[in-house]
């Protein structure tokens, strides 16, 4: 999961300038989750939120990707999902058998914050801003959540031996992405972007590409050293309350009951026609990767659809993907498959903004003559 995003010239969560409030969607979500609302700028950010106290910013994310475009629910899930990365790291490597070095997440979250950083400054030198990391404590908060858990990820999920450069790289890409490919969405000619691929995926896809000799951490660590109840009870928690999360705040439980269903079909699929044992094709569900991949990275709200038939579509796609690459021995099928499915949604955003034409403002209609 990923965000932080900033609006163009026509919107900017900039809590000093004032946020941006936007009006409701008057004609509902289209199926790539983009609004028809417009912006309406008003006064300074108003009440925080959490034991923070972040206040709800306003973000093109958070506008576009979220139900109501609630801020507050973006937050949430922010906070859920890097407390539970963190958990489960600091878990992983003193109880469960994590067999990557501690050193690994440590430099993973540090080369994310730091490249958040580096990147909000950048961005505010080019515009002449003050960096918003400088204002307050709970707006640095806010700008490191979304790269806290990239920088986590990657670093659970990449096993590079003791190599820490991998890890770097996975996650400095991962960060850099969001600035360097974005798409255009909501209203025609409102100028607002997004990022277009899951950083941890895009992060992770890259360095699985360019250091062929590094692979996914291997299945088994992940519970390694548990045992009994606790054994089939720690994925099960993990997983069920990912999924609250995205029943009851990020609107994404369509997008991941579409993925699991059709991961299971496409499994019987190749079953069938190459004839293998059906639970074969099923046994990747088992691993703490899938799960990590179901929660994080397919439903991530910043980069997928915020209709149902949007949600349902993307996570069959990813599915269908993932089935033909695997067919053709691919290796880490799973990420690879994401980053094809988002790049395809993403031609078609770009062509979709190519061709459709602003919408004209409102005018109030005239006044009819006396007499008439």
């Amino acid at each position: 999961m990923s965000e932080g995003q900033t609006m163009s010239a026509t919107a900017t969560d900039d809590p000093r300038a004032g946020h941006q409030e936007m009006a409701p969607h008057p004609h509902g979500l289209g199926p790539l989750g983009q609004g028809a609302g417009t912006p309406a700028t008003h006064g300074p950010q108003g009440t925080g939120i959490g034991p923070q106290g972040i206040g709800p910013q306003e973000t093109v994310t958070a506008r576009y990707f979220y139900p109501q475009g609630d801020p507050r629910r973006r937050l949430f899930a922010l906070f859920y999902f890097a407390s539970l990365l963190t958990l489960w790291n600091i878990l992983g490597h003193t109880l469960l058998g994590f067999e990557q070095s501690i050193a690994q997440p440590l430099v993973g979250v540090g080369t994310a914050c730091a490249t958040q950083l580096l990147l909000e400054w950048l961005r505010t030198a080019a515009q002449g801003q003050r960096p918003r990391f400088l204002d307050s404590r709970e707006a640095l908060i806010g700008l490191l959540l979304p790269a806290w858990i990239p920088g986590l990820a990657v670093a659970m999920l990449l096993y590079p031996n003791e190599g820490l450069v991998p890890v770097a790289f996975a996650a400095a890409l991962s960060i850099a992405s969001k600035g360097l490919v974005r798409v255009p969405v909501g209203p025609p000619g409102g100028g607002a972007t997004q990022h277009l691929f899951n950083p941890s995926n895009f992060g992770i896809t890259f360095t699985l590409a360019f250091f062929p000799w590094i692979g996914l951490a291997p299945p088994y660590h992940f519970t390694e050293h548990v045992t009994g109840l606790w054994y089939w009870g720690l994925p099960f928690i993990i997983l069920a309350t990912g999924i609250v999360v995205h029943a009851l705040f990020t609107g994404r439980l369509a997008l991941c009951l579409a993925w699991i269903c059709g991961f299971v079909l496409q499994g019987q699929i190749r079953a069938f026609l190459f004839d293998i044992p059906p639970v074969l094709p099923l046994l990747p569900m088992t691993s703490a990767a899938f799960m990590v991949f179901t929660l994080y990275m397919i439903p991530d709200p910043a980069t997928t659809p915020l209709s149902q038939r949007g949600q349902i579509a993307f996570g069959l796609a990813v599915a269908a993907v993932y089935g033909v690459y695997f067919s053709l021995h691919l290796a880490f099928g799973l990420f690879f498959s994401l980053f094809t499915v988002c790049l395809l949604r993403g031609l078609y955003l770009w062509w979709q903004a190519a061709w459709r034409t602003p919408e004209a403002p409102a005018t109030p209609a005239a006044e009819e003559a006396p007499g008439g």
